[in-house]
């Protein structure tokens, strides 16, 4: 399971010193890559020594997904409007 290599939404309940520390996260819908793991919460999660990684990706159409599966060595996560979006995602 690649890693998420930079999360850059701080106020997501995972989101530690710009690291993702959820165990695996879940990217995308049919139309959106955005991370489904993100929400806000008053107080930090996850587990702090783990590096969070990509669980399973929803994003058929994206050049990275193999079986649902993601196939990038990492990726990056980022405020874009009003979600968290992976930034690695590249249309197939």
């Amino acid at each position: 399971m690649p890693q998420v290599s930079v999360c850059q939404v701080d106020e997501c309940a995972y989101n530690q010193d710009s690291a993702c520390r959820a165990l695996a996260i879940t990217v995308g819908d049919a139309t959106h890559a955005h991370c489904d793991t993100f929400f806000v919460f008053p107080a930090k999660g996850g587990d702090s020594s783990a590096v969070g990684r990509v669980g399973a990706c929803k994003m058929s159409g994206c050049l990275h997904n193999v079986g649902l599966e993601c196939q990038a060595p990492g990726i990056t996560v980022a405020s874009l409007g009003a979600s968290a979006d992976c930034l690695t995602y590249t249309s197939r």
